[in-house]
């Protein structure tokens, strides 16, 4: 799965922390007054690194901790990838049809039915037939022909994917899923609740999309940088996260040609990519949530985003255009 590029400014979250921690290892900082250290480990999953931070009193409880989130997040790629043929989503994809779904994959396709109903279909898990016609093109260069796009658009319908708890299947041959829209966001939602079941009450949770709970030290929130999508070093907001869940989708991301025009996201309407936005940012209650929007809103485009936000309680959001234009919501300036 593609990381979504979203910076932590919050490096300085962890500082004073004994060396980098790389994947599979453990780093703590100093003791406060107080007794409490930062603790932090490290793992692979999603195609990139996945962090989690504590900040506890005991390091034996925070380790436990940060070893059950990150195996909480780990599970969730073994059962979405798109790649690895031990998970569900792979199986089927290959097969047309799954057997006996984990209940995490129904959670997850749940809400993407959700908000494929509550977004007219801009939302689509089904669109994995574009993503791999646009990815076998830039292979070579070039990009699709306009009779091979409306040919695997056709085969794109999120009403034409069925599923219960006993078995999923698509409607139609030739289609295949994707949760890279969503299995992020609920990864950071699971390793949170390992965290919560440990005791632990002040967190950082990196899965590729970020869940805060607590702080990070005495009256000092976490801090996460959003990315500018057309500059890497430089950050477009600095966000105060403060029990809530912050994703960001960009088609700087996965692009299938320079101009950013053709990238890894798809508006199911017109088999290609949204043209109009650049990045999006959402601040939400769930990883889940905020994983979702984040990819509806870049297809929605802003005008009908922000109309949908303001309908929406305890989320908030920011887009930026392809002209390097920015607009948030009533209450994102009180994050910055």
């Amino acid at each position: 799965m593609q990381r979504r590029t979203f910076m932590s400014a919050a490096i300085g979250s962890v500082a004073g922390m004994a060396g980098l921690c790389l994947p599979g290892s453990m780093a703590r900082g100093t003791a406060s007054a107080s007794g409490v250290r930062l603790y932090r480990g490290a793992a692979l999953a999603f195609g990139t690194t996945i962090a989690v931070t504590v900040l506890h009193h005991e390091q034996h409880q925070a380790e436990l901790a940060i070893e059950d989130a990150l195996h909480a997040a780990r599970n969730i790629d073994r059962l979405m990838s798109i790649y690895s043929p031990a998970s569900q989503v792979f199986q089927l994809n290959r097969d047309g049809r799954l057997s006996r779904p984990d209940p995490h994959l129904l959670a997850v396709l749940a809400q993407a039915q959700a908000l494929s109903q509550w977004s007219d279909g801009a939302f689509d898990v089904t669109v994995q037939p574009l993503w791999q016609l646009f990815w076998a093109a830039a292979g070579a260069a070039s990009l699709p022909l306009d009779a091979q796009r409306r040919a695997a658009q056709a085969r794109v319908g999120w009403r034409q994917l069925a599923w219960h708890r006993r078995e999923v299947r698509f409607l139609q041959p030739g289609m295949a899923l994707t949760l890279n829209g969503l299995a992020q966001g609920y990864a950071a939602d699971m390793a949170l609740a390992a965290v919560r079941a440990r005791g632990v009450r002040h967190a950082l949770l990196d899965t590729g999309e970020f869940i805060a709970r607590g702080q990070r030290a005495v009256r000092q929130p976490w801090i996460l940088g959003i990315q500018d999508p057309r500059d890497s070093e430089i950050l477009a907001a600095t966000l105060k996260v403060e029990g809530r869940s912050v994703a960001t989708s960009g088609d700087y991301e996965c692009t299938f040609t320079p101009d950013f025009a053709h990238h890894h996201i798809f508006d199911p309407s017109s088999g290609d990519s949204p043209l109009e936005l650049a990045s999006v940012t959402v601040v939400a209650p769930t990883g889940l949530l905020a994983d979702g929007l984040s990819t509806t809103f870049m297809v929605t485009g802003a005008a009908r985003a922000h109309a949908m936000t303001a309908q929406m309680d305890g989320v908030d959001l920011m887009t930026i255009d392809k002209q390097g234009r920015r607009k948030m919501s009533p209450g994102f300036p009180r994050l910055l």
